[in-house]
């Protein structure tokens, strides 16, 4: 069986797992439990494969805006403490999940795919991005944790920034934006162990107006936000990290899914920067948006479909507010990416993307 087959039968495997904790009256958590009772069909028995999802409905954002929160959580993790990490808030009330372990499961399961020798263990780190309710700080902080470093951090309202860009109040802005760089140059001149560093495409190009990255010994850039287009791929590893001196790993992740990690750098990809989700955890699909039970052929742009499957949280065939190339499988994820993922392009008002 190839690699890619055995990814399939992973993906069948842990999707029954999954479900089978969800929809047990014993551990599975009280909206699942509630759905489950107004079926005419037990996800126990009747979900196989991941493909039998389609038999869910497909996952409503609305869901989670709101309360009560309590209701998400598995009645085998009842007694254990709970955090709460929102969405960005930029389409609504934000959508909330709650998290217990996961968060930092997924970093520790993302730290493998990182360089030692560009992200040193027992290296600090500075986190130069979303603050606030997001689960990304704490991330971050696990992150550097797990691999023997410290995490510095700033403060950053992106919320604060979106208002201002939506009323066009942008010297505001910048000067909101100055502020969080001077916060982070502060932490880089007083810390000389900061080896490695998290920020958004918008905050390393205005972190890197002000200083060289090699400069302030930074050996390693971990990058994440849909602001990341190919130009801003090419500009970054080029100028920015100063042609390969300072290694950049672009990330897509969000609150929902968790964090999926970039294909390896290949110029034959002419910069396209291609996302694999980290699966069987979570995967995503790329779908026709007037059919999202159709998956679009490769090299064609669809609307992100993604499932998130793990103990703290299932949430099966949700569409998410970006768009993407759907792209192969490659030699370290054997199952399909998403390339040059931007805000959908479908929805009637234009998403405000502040420092992002």
């Amino acid at each position: 069986m190839d690699r890619v087959a055995q990814a399939k039968q992973r993906l069948d495997e842990h999707t029954r797992e999954i479900v089978a904790w969800h929809f047990d009256p014993d551990t599975g958590c009280p909206f699942w439990l509630e759905h489950a009772s107004k079926l005419d069909w037990d996800p126990r028995t009747e979900i196989r494969t991941y493909a039998d999802l389609d038999r869910f409905e497909p996952f409503q954002d609305e869901w989670l805006r709101g309360g009560p929160v309590r209701r998400w959580v598995p009645k085998a993790y009842a007694d254990r403490p709970i955090y709460v990490f929102e969405t960005g808030g930029s389409t609504g009330v934000p959508k909330s999940r709650i998290n217990i372990d996961d968060f930092r499961i997924d970093y520790e399961l993302f730290s493998e795919t990182l360089s030692d020798t560009a992200f040193p263990r027992g290296s600090d780190w500075l986190m130069l991005g979303p603050t606030g309710p997001r689960r990304l700080r704490l991330a971050i902080e696990h992150l550097a944790q797990h691999r023997g470093g410290i995490a510095f951090g700033v403060d950053l309202d992106p919320r604060w920034v979106t208002k201002l860009v939506a009323s066009g109040r942008l010297t505001l802005m910048q000067e909101y934006k100055d502020h969080v760089i001077n916060q982070g140059l502060t932490l880089l001149r007083a810390h000389d162990n900061i080896r490695c560093l998290f920020t958004t495409p918008k905050l390393l190009e205005a972190l890197c107006e002000r200083v060289s990255l090699v400069k302030m010994g930074i050996t390693g850039v971990f990058c994440g936000g849909t602001q990341l287009t190919r130009q801003f791929h090419r500009f970054a590893r080029e100028e920015l990290c100063e042609n390969g001196a300072v290694e950049f790993v672009p990330t897509y992740g969000n609150t929902l899914m968790g964090l999926a990690c970039h294909k390896p750098f290949d110029p034959a990809d002419e910069y396209a920067v291609i996302y694999h989700p980290p699966q069987p955890r979570a995967s995503v699909e790329v779908v026709d948006p007037d059919d999202p039970t159709r998956v679009v052929d490769y090299g064609e742009i669809g609307r992100v479909r993604l499932t998130t499957l793990t103990k703290e949280f299932f949430m099966p065939r949700f569409l998410e507010r970006d768009e993407a190339v759907r792209t192969p499988p490659c030699a370290q994820y054997p199952w399909d990416g998403a390339g040059d993922v931007r805000p959908f392009s479908g929805f009637a008002t234009p998403i405000v993307e502040g420092v992002y």
